[in-house]
């Protein structure tokens, strides 16, 4: 599909019966709850912060995780299932991956921190953002990303809409750092640059 053929790209909401407000939480089966809570809490840092039956199935139990910015990821749990950190195969409605924000400043820590937890990673440079690729307990692919440039959350897909515009003028196929900061110029928002190590780009890797 070529890029004029393709669906229009804007941060305008569009013309729909109605419009979310924002993610709520995702819903993930998971499978024990120690080893849920090993990689989610003492791993990643995310705060237990509720814990109850499955109020659909009370034989199972329901873990619920800040990320870091009050959005909520929630386990359906059950001590009698084994984790497996094989790759999951992807299919249709499957997930293929959970992304999470880290603190650019903490990048090298993250790198550390999953080194001896005994969790292998990929690091990559996606142009506009740079990300490390793990898997869970169950096999599940997390992503780590920090943006290269300090993006407020009320005017990412503003900014992400702009640069896709910069990108096609620009007769780019991936959006480059150099479109992210001409969008941020365009639009007057003022940020740094985040000093990050040089990574592959990743492009047709799985």
């Amino acid at each position: 599909m070529s890029e004029d053929s393709g669906p229009e790209i804007t941060a305008e909401p569009p013309e729909s019966p109605f419009h979310t407000t924002g993610t709520d939480h995702i819903t993930l089966i998971g499978s024990n709850e120690a080893d849920t809570i090993e990689f989610y809490r003492d791993l990643l840092g995310m705060p237990l912060v509720l814990r109850q039956p499955n109020l659909d199935d009370p034989d199972s139990t329901h873990l619920f995780f800040d990320t870091g910015d009050g959005r909520i990821l929630t386990f359906f749990v059950k001590d009698d299932r084994e984790s497996s950190s094989a790759p999951l195969r992807h299919q249709i409605g499957s997930v293929h991956h959970l992304s999470f924000s880290i603190d650019p400043e903490r990048f090298a820590d993250v790198k550390r921190a999953l080194d001896e937890f005994g969790h292998g990673y990929n690091e990559f440079d996606r142009g506009i953002f740079h990300s490390l690729y793990t898997r869970d307990h169950n096999g599940l692919t997390i992503e780590l990303a920090t943006d290269k440039y300090d993006i407020p959350d009320d005017r990412r897909g503003e900014v992400l809409a702009t640069v896709q515009r910069i990108r096609v003028a620009d007769g780019a196929e991936y959006a480059e750092a150099e479109h992210l900061e001409q969008a941020l110029e365009e639009l007057g928002i003022d940020s740094d640059p985040v000093e990050l190590p040089d990574a592959p780009t990743g492009a047709g890797v799985e």
